[in-house]
């Protein structure tokens, strides 16, 4: 590990919590957690140097974007031991993540496109959906097209949503491509 340079500009905790968003106890916790440490203490304040700033503002990067843990950033943070298979664990939790959001979407397309006037209730397609669920295998819209046909919409009688929302009255290929 290097050396600190921690000899610039010390901020008070509050200060520090501003320039962040961060509230003061947040910063408390991390320190007692062991993520930061205060550069100086004076009459009962903590002060932190531009090292420890960059490590807050690592630290909440990780949190917002990396959606990571105080003990995966400990390590992280700490750069020794298996600080790179904590965070592969991260990435792949992400790509699950992402994976899910990816079926929630697809779900919620699905409901935005179905004719049903309840597709929650009347929409087949859902029906069948939750049917593979039950019996453990997760689908989405895509995953129930008619015969297999991949280009095949998710069931007859679907309008595609016009640019303000609303259905159109033809299917998708019975659509005019022409204005």
């Amino acid at each position: 590990m290097s050396e600190p340079r921690d000899q610039g500009e010390l901020v008070v905790i509050g200060e520090a919590g501003r320039r962040f968003g961060l509230s003061v106890s947040t910063l408390r916790y991390w320190e007692e957690r062991g993520l930061i440490h205060a550069t100086q203490r004076r009459g009962g304040r903590r002060y932190y140097g531009p090292d420890q700033l960059h490590r807050i503002g690592l630290i909440q990067m990780w949190r917002e974007t990396g959606l990571m843990s105080v003990d995966e950033i400990a390590v992280a943070l700490g750069g020794e031991g298996d600080w790179r298979e904590a965070v592969q664990g991260r990435v792949r939790a992400i790509e699950e993540q992402m994976d899910r959001l990816r079926v929630g979407r697809a779900h919620l397309e699905h409901l935005l496109t179905c004719p049903r006037d309840a597709p929650a209730i009347e929409c087949e397609y859902l029906r069948k959906a939750v049917a593979e669920q039950m019996r453990g295998n997760p689908v989405t819209p895509e995953d129930l097209r008619h015969d297999g046909d991949e280009d095949a919409e998710p069931h007859s009688g679907h309008r595609a949503p016009a640019p303000d929302g609303r259905r159109t009255s033809a299917p998708p290929a019975q659509q005019s491509t022409t204005r």
